[in-house]
């Protein structure tokens, strides 16, 4: 069953940062849902993935990740 997760994520300055982070998200579980508000910093993602395999995916972009 999916769960939903949010991460405050830092350093996206632009839409090609928001792509960079979606993909990371995708290369993780390809149906994952994922919705970001780059001006708040928050990223929501709807996935069966762990948490913290999502969270490492992001920071492996360069991007900032708390809970």
């Amino acid at each position: 069953m999916p769960m939903n997760h949010e991460f405050h994520v830092t350093g996206m300055t632009c839409g090609h940062c928001e792509k960079a982070v979606e993909r990371a998200i995708r290369a993780v579980d390809a149906q994952a849902e994922v919705q970001i508000d780059r001006a708040a910093e928050r990223v929501q993602v709807r996935s069966d993935a762990p948490r913290e395999a999502l969270a490492q995916a992001i920071a492996d972009e360069g991007y900032g990740v708390a809970a």
